[in-house]
């Protein structure tokens, strides 16, 4: 004869301590995730801004950043054409999003 399952025991909510090892999960996932959004952030302000502002360092990694002008916000014919391209992307991409909440609201 087969066992069945404790179907009760899948309704039950959750004990003190498994609750808060899910808040302690969800609260260092957190932490990591903005941790590497301020250090990608921090990371690319040195490299189009800082690294040119600053004197030369020694460092080989961080002279061939000061050397690249690919990403610099300092020469404005570095980004003639992102920033017009910029208008009718926010303009699509606003549209999608409004398009995707009527679709959702109403599905």
């Amino acid at each position: 004869m087969e066992s069945r399952p404790d179907l009760a025991g899948l309704f039950r909510p959750p004990s003190l301590s498994q609750r808060s090892r899910s808040s302690l999960h969800l609260f260092l996932w957190g932490s990591i995730l903005i941790s590497a959004g301020v250090f990608s952030f921090l990371a690319f302000l040195y490299a189009a801004i800082l690294s040119k502002l600053l004197p030369p360092s020694g460092l080989p990694i961080l002279a061939s950043i000061e050397n690249d002008w690919y990403y610099c916000l300092l020469i404005p014919l570095t980004y003639c054409l992102l920033i017009p391209l910029t208008g009718p992307v926010v303009i699509i991409v606003v549209y999608l999003h409004w398009l995707s909440m009527k679709l959702f609201k109403h599905a």
